[in-house]
C-alpha cells in the first residue's frame, strides 16, 4: 500500500482550512485516512501550521510520500532537514551530536526569521492604525471648524436680530414719550 502525506480540505467556501493526514494514495482527498498529524491554516498572516513533528518524521522514514504542498510545509517546519540529517548519520557522514547541533542552529535561525517577520507585520499594523487615527482626527477637526463657523454665523445673525429689535424699540420708545408730552401740553392750555 502506497501511503501519502497530504492535505484534507475543511472549512467553508473561499475560506479553506486543511488537516495534514497520512492516507492511502488511492483514497479520496477528503475520505479515509490512517493518521492525522497536523493542521494548516493559510487564512492567517503568517499561515498557522500545527504539526506533530515526531510522527511526520516517522512516516517519512517509513516511506510515505508527501505531496508538493505538504513537502513545502514539512520543509518549513524542519522535518525534511531532520530526515536528511538522520540519513547522514546512518551513512556515517557525521555523528548524531553534529546532526543535532546543525538542526538546532537551523531551528534557531528559522525562529529568529519568523519573529522578525511577525514584528515587521505588527509594526506595519501599528503604523497603519496611527495613520488612520491621524486622518480621522483631521476629519474631525475639519468638521469641528465647520460647526464652529455655523454657530458663529447663527450667533452673529441672532445678535443682528437682537440689535435690530432694540433699534426698533428705541425709536418707538422715544416717539412714545414725545406723543405723551404733546397732548399733555395741549390740555394744560
Amino acid at each position: 500500500m502506497a501511503t501519502k502525506i497530504r492535505l484534507q480540505r475543511h472549512g467553508r467556501k473561499s475560506y479553506p482550512f486543511y488537516q495534514i493526514v497520512i492516507a492511502d494514495s488511492r483514497a479520496p482527498r477528503d475520505g479515509k485516512f490512517i493518521e492525522r498529524i497536523g493542521s494548516y491554516n493559510p487564512n492567517t498572516n503568517p499561515a498557522t501550521i500545527n504539526l506533530d513533528f515526531d510522527r511526520a518524521l516517522y512516516w517519512l522514514q517509513t516511506g510515505a510520500q508527501p505531496t508538493d504542498t505538504t513537502r513545502n510545509i514539512l520543509s518549513a517546519q524542519g522535518v525534511m532537514l531532520k530526515k536528511h540529517l538522520l540519513g547522514g548519520v546512518k551513512k556515517g557522514a557525521f555523528s548524531q551530536e553534529e546532526a543535532d547541533k546543525r538542526f538546532d542552529a537551523w531551528l534557531k535561525n528559522k525562529q529568529s526569521a519568523t519573529d522578525a517577520e511577525k514584528a515587521k507585520l505588527s509594526e506595519a499594523k501599528a503604523l497603519d492604525a496611527k495613520k488612520r487615527l491621524e486622518a480621522e482626527q483631521e476629519v474631525n477637526k475639519a468638521i469641528a471648524e465647520v460647526v464652529a463657523k455655523k454657530k458663529a454665523e447663527k450667533a452673529a445673525a441672532a445678535a443682528e436680530a437682537a440689535a435690530a429689535a432694540t433699534a426698533e424699540e428705541a425709536p418707538a420708545e422715544e416717539a412714545a414719550p414725545a406723543a405723551e408730552e404733546t397732548p399733555a401740553t395741549e390740555s394744560a392750555e
